[in-house]
C-alpha cells in the first residue's frame, strides 16, 4: 500500500517521541498527537492510514475518541494501546471496531506486526469494496424482471420455482435468465450467483 501513514494518539511525550521513533525507522510515516482532542481536530473521513490510540488520557479517552471517529464515518483500522490491568477496556474497544490491543510496554516486532496486519486488513477491504461496486454496477445493466429472476435464484429457486412465483411460464424466465447471464458476462450459474452475493443481494 501505498499511504503508510501511521497516526499516533498518546498523552506520554516519552513513548510518542520513542514509537515514532521507531516506526519511521521500519518506512512508515507517523504523526503524532497528545491527546484525543488534537487528533480529532485534525482527522477526517478522507484520511488514509492507521490509528495507534492509548485508551488512557486525561480529557477524552481512547474509546471516546473511537466514538468520534465511528460517527465522522472515519475508517482507519484502529490499534489500542493499554496499559497493565486495561484488559477490559480493550475488549470495549475492540468491541466498537479496534482490530488489534497491544500492552505497554509493547515489543518492537509485535507493534510492526500488528501495524502490518492493519494494511493488510485495509488492502483486503479496499478491494472487496471496488468487488462490490464492480458487481453493483454490472446489476443495473439489468432489467427489473432480469432482475427479479436473479433474486429468485439467489433464494435456491429453479426455473418452474421462478415461473410459479413471478406468474410467467418457464420457458420466459429461460429467455430472462439468458439475458440475464449475458449481460453480467456470467459462463455458469455459480458465477451470477457469486457476482449476485458480492453485489450484496440475498444479505437481508
Amino acid at each position: 500500500m501505498s499511504n503508510r501513514t501511521i497516526f499516533l494518539v498518546d498523552d506520554d511525550e516519552a513513548i510518542r517521541h520513542s514509537a515514532s521513533f521507531m516506526l519511521r525507522h521500519a518506512g512508515f510515516l507517523v504523526k503524532t498527537f497528545p491527546d484525543g482532542m488534537t487528533f480529532l481536530e485534525q482527522v477526517s473521513a478522507d484520511n488514509e492510514g492507521c490509528i495507534l490510540l492509548d485508551v488512557r488520557m486525561p480529557g477524552m479517552d481512547g474509546l471516546a475518541v473511537q466514538n468520534a471517529l465511528n460517527q465522522r464515518g472515519v475508517k482507519m483500522p484502529v490499534i489500542v494501546l493499554t496499559g497493565h490491568g486495561d484488559v477490559p477496556v480493550a475488549v470495549e474497544a475492540m468491541k466498537r471496531g479496534a482490530i488489534e490491543f497491544l500492552e505497554k510496554p509493547y515489543e518492537k516486532q509485535t507493534l510492526v506486526s500488528a501495524i502490518e496486519n492493519a494494511f493488510e486488513q485495509l488492502e483486503t477491504q479496499s478491494a472487496d469494496d471496488r468487488r462490490s461496486k464492480d458487481a453493483q454496477a454490472k446489476l443495473t445493466a439489468l432489467t427489473p424482471r432480469e432482475k427479479e429472476v436473479l433474486e429468485c435464484l439467489v433464494d435456491g429457486l429453479t426455473n418452474k420455482g421462478i415461473a410459479q412465483a413471478l406468474s410467467i411460464s418457464p420457458r420466459t424466465v429461460e429467455i430472462h435468465r439468458a439475458h440475464m447471464m449475458e449481460k453480467l458476462d456470467a459462463d455458469s450459474l455459480s458465477s451470477a450467483l457469486r457476482l449476485a452475493f458480492v453485489a450484496g443481494l440475498g444479505s437481508e
